[in-house]
């Protein structure tokens, strides 16, 4: 069981009303999918005390003002069954927004979160995770956009054809000649790069290629815990030339390094049996048996601070946010079993010496600076440049691997 959230103190209510959290992951939409095929009905999240980390009331609680919302699908869905589910995660998104629409607000853009705020309504936003959600299409990518999307996560937990994946073995070494020009695409329509789940290989060759500041969605500090899926410290270097924002999750296995190690040993376990980590239809089960047997080691809401800490120190203080990744993991730090967690983490932060204007740019005012950098790139390329006509048989040729691969 985790602690009872912590009441916040004045100083954070009052911080939180001027800059509320904009989260940059949460995988409600496909919880949703899996509990109740998208009934609202059945998970009335405006009620609140629903079975998932996140309903609306508990938001409010939280102090979230925005949240990326990620329309998420498995790697195990390729080609065009993975733009189909993807399609319906977005669909969800919209319904979902219209059907609570007293206290959900549609935002594409960093003035419309404001916008939002200021009807008293949480901003919602869409964030695609994996690039096998395009299907190695550009005019796919620029669908997504027209349709609100505005992260894509280059992988999810498999490589894609033209960039390599952090939990997978390597193939390209980063990302392919197609995979740099879907950066170049992104950067062209406003569409915000997010490094999470890719390689450190790839995250390099990203950084090197975008013209515009990156995300990482939801991912933490290599160096704290060394996990694949963390940003070196090389990368949060690189990520403050660029201008980006590293937006530090709560996932165990990514913030305590005993969680790490447990999560290692069981990924090794299931490769002697013939189980791919990134065969996610395989190794669910297994990791879900693996658990019973052996209990993962707690992550504790210190550790979160110590990532944030640790972004803070090597990137910088304009240069951190925060990506819980809730209702896309089963076990959650104690002291942060929910969405009303966040409060608690600015607490311990303002313990350690963060003055108002620091937790600011870390619950929300980083990433709004990082999508209007993105929104005004956009318009000055779009003088430059016009659509990518580019296909990856003619970037990768023989390279090119199909999609999923």
């Amino acid at each position: 069981m985790s602690a009872a959230p912590v009441a916040p103190s004045a100083r954070i209510r009052a911080l939180l009303e001027r800059q509320p959290v904009l989260d940059g992951h949460n995988d409600l939409l496909w919880e949703a999918r899996e509990r109740v095929g998208y009934d609202f009905d059945r998970l009335d999240i405006g009620a609140g005390s629903t079975p998932t980390h996140t309903d609306l009331p508990r938001l409010r609680r939280g102090g979230v003002g925005a949240q990326f919302w990620s329309v998420f699908v498995p790697a195990s869905l390729t080609g065009d069954d993975a733009v189909s589910a993807t399609l319906e995660q977005v669909d969800a998104g919209h319904q979902m927004v219209a059907r609570y629409a007293a206290e959900l607000a549609f935002a594409r853009t960093a003035d419309e979160v404001e916008a939002a705020w200021a009807s008293g309504r949480i901003a919602s936003l869409l964030g695609a995770e994996g690039g096998h959600s395009i299907n190695s299409s550009l005019a796919t990518l620029r669908m997504l956009h027209v349709l609100g999307v505005r992260y894509l996560t280059l992988t999810h937990n498999s490589n894609v054809p033209w960039a390599d994946s952090a939990t997978d073995a390597p193939v390209i070494g980063g990302l392919s000649r197609f995979g740099v020009e879907v950066v170049r695409e992104m950067n062209r329509i406003g569409m915000l790069v997010d490094l999470s789940h890719v390689s450190a290989d790839t995250m390099r060759d990203a950084l090197r290629a975008s013209e515009v500041p990156v995300v990482f969605s939801h991912s933490s500090a290599r160096a704290v815990c060394d996990n694949p899926r963390n940003a070196p410290d090389d990368v949060l270097a690189s990520l403050r030339d660029n201008g980006g924002v590293c937006m530090v999750t709560f996932v165990p296995k990514f913030v305590n390094p005993e969680a790490a190690a447990w999560h290692a040993q069981a990924v090794a376990d299931a490769e002697s049996q013939g189980i791919s980590q990134a065969d996610a239809a395989a190794f669910s089960p297994f990791y879900r048996e693996y658990r019973a047997r052996n209990p993962e080691p707690p992550a504790t809401l210190d550790d979160v601070v110590r990532h944030c800490e640790h972004v803070r120190e090597v990137a910088g203080v304009d240069h951190v946010g925060v990506g819980g990744d809730y209702d896309g993991v089963e076990v959650l730090p104690q002291g942060m079993g929910d969405v009303t967690a966040y409060p608690a983490l600015l607490e311990a932060l303002a313990e350690r010496g963060w003055s108002d204007d620091d937790l600011g740019k870390l619950t929300s005012g980083n990433i709004l600076r990082v999508m209007r950098e993105a929104e005004s790139g956009a318009r000055a390329l779009q003088q430059q440049r016009g659509p990518s006509l580019a296909t990856i048989d003619e970037l990768d040729g023989a390279q090119a691997s199909p999609a999923g691969a």
